[in-house]
């Protein structure tokens, strides 16, 4: 118990000694401390300001049948624009304005964010613009690609629509007219053939009955023929509604879609966002922390000078 009482004793007396230490260095404490805080001060506005911008991006699209394609993929994009505009540039330190990120947002497939810093407010909108015209102008080249594959699609579906017209449909008009002369001949003869049988069917009965046959011939054969113009028709009616029909159809699809709303290029959605304030240096953190550290730094010399003292006391008493 008595050995207890005694290191209490001297836990208390050191903290006694401790503060009276404190507060006999006190001036040095406070005097080093405002120095530290100052210089501080002095470091966070003397250092030049830098200034973000931020733009949200919308990639373009283009209408097809059904729905909307867009002109790129954000990741493969975001990947890119990286590489050109943030990782060739990371040496450079000359630079008063800089790309400082390019990122998807969190739920969107359609949609980059651009960040830039500067400077000046004007000088990082310059740096994000950039940006844009380099993606606008990569996605121009692509809808005007798309134009032009449809206008050439376009073309391509008239020229089959003429050559079905003046080629296809009027074989087949030949075709049905020739045809059709040879039903009538084979109902010319028909008709001959049963008049011969009027006139034989009493005096020569043999030929009468070869006349039947070349009746039952013919009559096959102009069934035949029936049959054989009744298919072109239908092939005809079949080419005018299925394949004329559908290649318009198709055609004045397209041309709805060479429509300018049909087309968006990327842009940048709303306006760019600046901010009246830098985001750095953070002048408040920084002189919070220096004067902290300061203070810290400050204490830890005193008990520091202290301890030396003491040493050099214990000395001279030797």
């Amino acid at each position: 118990m008595n050995e207890n009482r005694r290191y209490i004793e001297e836990d208390e007396i050191d903290l006694v000694e401790l503060f009276r230490t404190l507060v006999k260095r006190k001036w040095f404490i406070i005097m080093f401390t405002c120095i530290v805080t100052l210089g501080a001060i002095v470091f966070a506005y003397m250092k030049t300001p830098v200034y973000e911008v931020r733009a949200l991006v919308e990639i373009g699209s283009y209408k097809t049948d059904n729905s909307n394609v867009l002109l790129d993929n954000a990741t493969q994009l975001t990947k890119k624009l990286n590489v050109i505009f943030i990782d060739i540039f990371k040496n450079d330190k000359d630079r008063k304005a800089s790309i400082s990120s390019i990122v998807i947002p969190k739920k969107t497939t359609s949609f980059i964010e651009i960040k830039s810093e500067s400077t000046s407010n004007e000088l990082a909108i310059d740096e994000i613009k950039k940006v844009v015209d380099y993606i606008q102008t990569k996605h121009k080249r692509v809808l005007k690609d798309i134009k032009k594959n449809r206008e050439l699609e376009i073309n391509n579906i008239t020229k089959q629509i003429e050559n079905i017209k003046t080629k296809e449909l009027a074989f087949l008009d030949e075709e049905i007219s020739l045809t059709k002369i040879n039903f009538d001949k084979y109902r010319e003869d028909l008709n001959a053939i049963k008049e011969e049988i009027k006139l034989q069917k009493k005096s020569n009965p043999t030929f009468a009955a070869l006349s039947l046959t070349e009746k039952r011939d013919l009559n096959t054969q102009i069934r035949i023929v029936e049959k054989n113009i009744l298919k072109l028709k239908v092939q005809k009616n079949r080419l005018l509604t299925t394949g004329v029909n559908k290649l318009v159809e198709r055609k004045n699809k397209l041309e709805s879609m060479l429509q300018p709303y049909n087309y968006k290029n990327s842009e940048i959605v709303g306006k760019i966002i600046t901010n009246d304030y830098p985001i750095k240096p953070k002048k408040k953190l920084i002189v919070v922390v220096a004067f902290v550290t300061g203070l810290i730094l400050a204490i830890f010399l005193v008990f520091f000078m202290e301890f030396i003292q003491n040493i050099k006391r214990k000395e001279e008493e030797q």
